[in-house]
Parts: C-alpha cells; sequence; structure tokens
C-alpha cells in the first residue's frame, strides 16, 4: 500500500482546507521545502494539488512543481486544473510521473478517451465524491452523475486504479468511511487510492487491512501536518 503525503498548493503556499472550502490553513510559505521535509521522512510519492487551478480551471503553481521536479527524485502525481491536452504535456514535461483528471474526466467522455489514448498510464482519475455524487470544479458543485455510474464507466475504458475522495471527510480528521470504502471496492472492482479523513495510524491500519480488496495507496495530508503521527510511523503500513 502507497502512502503518499499531501501538498495542496494556493496562492505559492502550503495550505490544508476542509471539505475544499476556503477556510484554509497555511502550513508553509515554501511548498518546496515542505517536499523536501517528507521526502527526507522517506516519501516515495508526493501528491501535489493545484487549488488555484482547481477553482480556475487552469494550473497557477507549475513554477513550484518544476522546482519540486528537478530539486528532488521522487515520483509526482499533480492535479488541478488539467482541462486541456496542452496542459497535460505541460505538467508532464516538468517531470511529473502522472496527472489527476477529476472535472475534464466527467464532464467531457471525448477527452478522457483522448487523454488515455496518449498518455495512458500517465493519466489516473480523480473520483471526488459527496454522498455519492460526483464533484466538480474544486468540489463546488455536482453535475448530478452518480459515483457509481462513473466508476463504471472508467472501468469500461480499460481503467484499473483511481483516487478516491470522499469530500465529507477531507482535512476533518474524522476518519475516513471505511464502510464505504469497502463498498466502493466491491461494487467497482477498482483498485483504490484512498483519500480523505485520515486521522491516526489505526485508520491506516484499517486501510491496510483492505489491501487485497483493492486498496492501493492512500494520500495523507492534515494528519501529517498536525503531527497525529509521522511519516516514518505511516510508512510503517505501506
Amino acid at each position: 500500500m502507497l502512502i503518499i503525503p499531501a501538498i495542496d498548493i494556493q496562492d505559492g503556499y502550503a495550505v490544508r482546507l476542509v471539505q475544499g472550502k476556503f477556510n484554509k490553513k497555511v502550513y508553509s510559505s515554501d511548498p518546496v521545502k515542505m517536499a523536501k521535509h517528507w521526502i527526507k521522512q522517506g516519501a516515495k510519492y508526493l501528491h501535489i494539488v493545484d487549488l488555484d487551478g482547481a477553482f480556475t480551471g487552469s494550473p497557477k503553481n507549475l513554477d513550484i512543481v518544476r522546482i519540486i521536479a528537478k530539486e528532488t527524485k521522487v515520483k509526482i502525481e499533480f492535479g488541478g486544473g488539467l482541462r486541456t491536452i496542452s496542459a497535460i504535456k505541460a505538467v508532464l514535461s516538468l517531470g511529473v510521473n502522472r496527472v489527476i483528471i477529476g472535472t475534464k474526466a466527467v464532464e467531457d467522455k471525448a477527452f478522457l478517451k483522448k487523454a488515455l489514448k496518449l498518455f495512458k498510464d500517465k493519466v489516473i482519475v480523480g473520483v471526488d465524491a459527496k454522498n455519492g455524487q460526483v464533484m466538480v470544479k474544486g468540489w463546488k458543485s455536482t453535475k448530478g452523475t452518480d459515483v457509481f455510474e462513473l466508476c463504471s464507466y472508467l472501468k469500461s475504458l480499460g481503467i484499473k486504479e483511481i483516487i478516491y475522495t470522499d469530500t465529507l471527510k477531507d482535512g476533518t480528521l474524522t476518519g475516513p468511511n471505511i464502510s464505504n470504502i469497502k463498498n466502493m471496492l466491491k461494487v467497482t472492482g477498482l483498485k483504490i487510492i484512498a483519500s480523505g479523513g485520515i486521522s491516526s495510524l489505526l485508520d491506516l491500519k484499517k486501510l491496510k487491512a483492505l489491501e487485497k480488496k483493492g486498496i492501493s495507496g492512500v494520500i495523507i495530508g492534515k494528519a501529517l501536518y498536525e503531527g497525529r503521527f509521522t511519516l516514518a510511523e505511516a510508512l510503517k503500513y505501506s
């Protein structure tokens, strides 16, 4: 199970939101330094989200991503505002290993097919859900798309793994919705990188127990920034 620290960037700062809302808390004025901190603790992969890009529709903090990719050897997945083929190409050219498509995957099936054809496993779809409905545009709205309907479609395209975020849990430190994740694994048959609500090492233990059922990774944000446990401790569940 891959343990992936999250770095959310807004206005050049490393921040965390709660349920995607604008009640942010700034954890660092230097996301590059933050990335190096997680790498020093043993991170092999980083989950970087351009919040400005997610809200506006095009990436705004790529200079920071460029520096992280250049100055470290860690793998990077990046998302936030990737809604054109040229934007994906630009991000991958920085040394990013894979891009996360969320809103555009829901709104434009032709685009998703083209991106998968061009970039193959360098594309992973981020499925962000609230009460069973898929959220888009920085989690500000829903398209009325059922999460299982979307996952079924993704599977029909040959996709085997997704990033699944329970937006009601994200940034809350209340623990992931384990029963919901179990249901997602059972119904979709997809491998899942789980995100949202991680608060303790016990949460990681519970997710680790689902590894054989399809949990392939866990993205951890606020719990690390708030010192609930260290990344080194978390990596014991990898």
